[in-house]
């Protein structure tokens, strides 16, 4: 059976936990898109760790982890991270790599950085790791594909021809230092002797384990508002943040994902530029910031503080829809016990008319929240095991939410650790 874990809004939900504790049970978990600019954080029994190419599943000797052909591989942070978890007496996990997925080189950080930096205030806030510059090379096919490392001829030929046509770009539009094509060639023979002991065929490798009947988890990046295609455009990533795209980023058909896990946080978050409805900002945000996650909400990757908001019913029910949701899995619920009442998003007010169904970017940018208050349960709720045992408000919230946003919410997450979890039927639930 093959599921997918997915995010509903920008990213930051917690989606690593959930694939984590999903990876129990599970025989393969594939990233399927996106690159090292954003991470997953995970707390286990090794200790706290955050992770931006694996899969969140490597912590269990049994599963297989797979960097599918849609991500955006940096060899040299894959390396890192290997070594980031063994040395803390991981064991060594079973990678495979697609030999279809396509390289960072170190060329697309440099254009990364130098675009921001000449963009300045009209930038996009990117994490500068070089994810546009890689997927517009995919896209105009002159990126590298993991395959091509292993024939010497097409490296010799591609590498001169790549540096002609960034070298134009380095010295009229940025002045910045060339590339020289020998040191990329060199680059690229390092990077092939790395990755060797890896590469596969893997949706010929998934193809089987789906006859085989094993469990595999789609891990996606980010969630359903930085997709290109359906999020907040132009503030989004480069790659397909949607359960469907996981199909194409891990070479199986569609209709073999017969579950989509989308993950929600309790209150909203999020990193980078962009449209929030329901941002908040001062102490509010601050105090919110603070007790946020597992020592406060600060980015995987980047270190940035995290922009802060209340849940925003409209994004939510967007973003669940558009990836296909099955099952909600609701997110750092603990972190609200502090407070009297409990603000919700639950429409948009957009040029005078109030709005339930979220809008393209230039009438999002218009728009103001429409916020319902919930009284808080002011108590912790770490270590409560069951749905019933859960306070009598905190359960009205989790089915107001529900209610509003029309998917069946079967996780709810309330700690940051594997066994942090209460697993509901949902009367929305099929």
């Amino acid at each position: 059976m093959v599921k997918a874990v997915v995010g509903a809004n920008w990213g930051d939900e917690g989606k690593g936990k959930i694939t984590d504790m999903l990876a129990k049970q599970a025989d393969i978990i594939v990233r399927f898109q996106g690159g090292a600019n954003a991470g997953h954080t995970i707390v286990n029994d090794y200790g706290k760790f955050a992770l931006h190419t694996l899969p969140s599943g490597v912590f269990y000797s049994h599963t297989t982890s797979v960097i599918g052909n849609g991500v955006a591989l940096n060899i040299p942070v894959l390396f890192e991270e290997i070594r980031s978890i063994t040395d803390r007496n991981v064991p060594m996990p079973k990678i495979l790599v697609s030999d279809r997925a396509q390289i960072v080189m170190p060329y697309h950080i440099l254009f990364d950085q130098y675009e921001e930096e000449r963009l300045g205030g009209r930038s996009f806030g990117s994490t500068k790791s070089g994810i546009a510059p890689f997927y517009s090379d995919k896209y105009a096919k002159i990126g590298f594909q993991v395959s091509e490392l292993f024939d010497d001829d097409l490296l010799k030929e591609k590498t001169v021809r790549i540096a002609e046509q960034k070298n134009v770009l380095l010295e009229h539009l940025y002045h910045k230092p060339l590339i020289d094509p020998q040191e990329l060639l060199e680059t690229l023979h390092g990077y092939r002797d790395q990755i060797a002991p890896y590469v596969c065929d893997v949706s010929l490798f998934l193809d089987q384990a789906v006859k085989e009947g094993k469990t595999i988890l789609l891990e996606g990046q980010l969630g359903t508002l930085k997709d290109p295609d359906h999020g907040i455009y132009p503030m989004v990533t480069s790659s397909s943040t949607l359960a469907a795209y996981g199909a194409i980023g891990a070479g199986i058909p569609p209709y073999e994902i017969r579950q989509v896990i989308t993950v929600c946080k309790a209150y909203s978050s999020a990193v980078g530029a962009g449209a929030f409805v329901s941002e908040i900002f001062g102490e509010e945000a601050d105090e919110l910031r603070r007790r946020g996650g597992d020592g406060g909400e600060y980015g995987a990757t980047t270190g940035r503080p995290r922009r802060m908001g209340w849940f925003d019913c409209v994004a939510s029910r967007y973003g669940c829809r558009l990836q296909g949701t099955t099952d909600v899995a609701f997110t750092v619920l603990d972190v609200l016990g502090y407070l009297d009442e409990i603000p919700v998003c639950i429409g948009y007010e957009i040029n005078g008319e109030v709005t339930a169904d979220f809008p393209v970017t230039p009438l999002l940018e218009k728009a103001k929240p429409v916020l319902k208050s919930l009284p808080g349960w002011k108590c912790d709720i770490r270590g409560i095991r069951t749905y019933e045992e859960l306070p009598e408000n905190c359960r009205n919230y989790i089915e107001f939410i529900e209610q509003q946003i029309g998917f069946p919410i079967t996780m709810v997450s309330n700690g940051p650790g594997r066994e942090d979890i209460i697993y509901r039927k949902s009367p929305l639930s099929k």
